[in-house]
């Protein structure tokens, strides 16, 4: 597993979703834990749930028919969630759309989260938001973190964080 030297590394969160903008809803989720504990979901859509881009399927390769039969429905995941994350603060890069999808799936689960969700530039300075993007790209490409899916790309943000800040990475079995 890979994990930071040190567990003071925030919580890092992704969400996959059928798209973008009115109708798109969560279709995985994945987290990973500032001591490098990852847990990854697919969502099975709610009945009302029907918009499909298929652009982003070409994005995160997972077909809808996939989420139907594999995934879990949003009382699962929400109370996963809540479970795993309860109290905690979580960091994401796109919190404008996660924060969206991620109402959208306690709404349907008639629930509240029990952590907070926050914008990954809120742990950043403006040199490490200016050296963001070239360090993650530099990141994806020294690890073996290629798949666009949601724990990846939450371990990729906690990894470049780790980098922007010159903390070694290690790799515990």
């Amino acid at each position: 597993m890979i994990s930071p030297a040190t567990d003071h590394l925030p919580w890092f969160l992704d969400i996959e979703a059928s798209g973008f903008g009115p109708g798109s809803y969560p279709i995985e989720v994945g987290f990973v834990a500032p001591d490098g504990h990852a847990l990854c979901t697919l969502i099975r859509p709610e009945p009302d749930w029907t918009h499909w881009d298929s652009s982003a399927e070409q994005i995160h390769h997972v077909r809808r028919e996939l989420l139907v039969s594999h995934g879990r429905t949003a009382v699962e995941v929400a109370g996963l969630l809540n479970r795993e994350l309860a109290g905690h603060e979580i960091y994401s890069d796109c919190w404008a759309h996660d924060y969206v999808w991620l109402a959208r799936l306690f709404e349907a689960a008639d629930r509240s989260p029990r952590f907070q969700l926050h914008d990954l530039r809120e742990l950043l300075d403006e040199s490490e938001q200016a050296r963001f993007d070239a360090t993650r790209a530099e990141v994806r490409a020294r690890s073996a973190q290629q798949r666009h899916r949601a724990s990846t790309d939450a371990r990729v943000l906690q990894m470049t964080v780790a980098a922007l800040r010159g903390e070694a990475l290690v790799v515990r079995r």
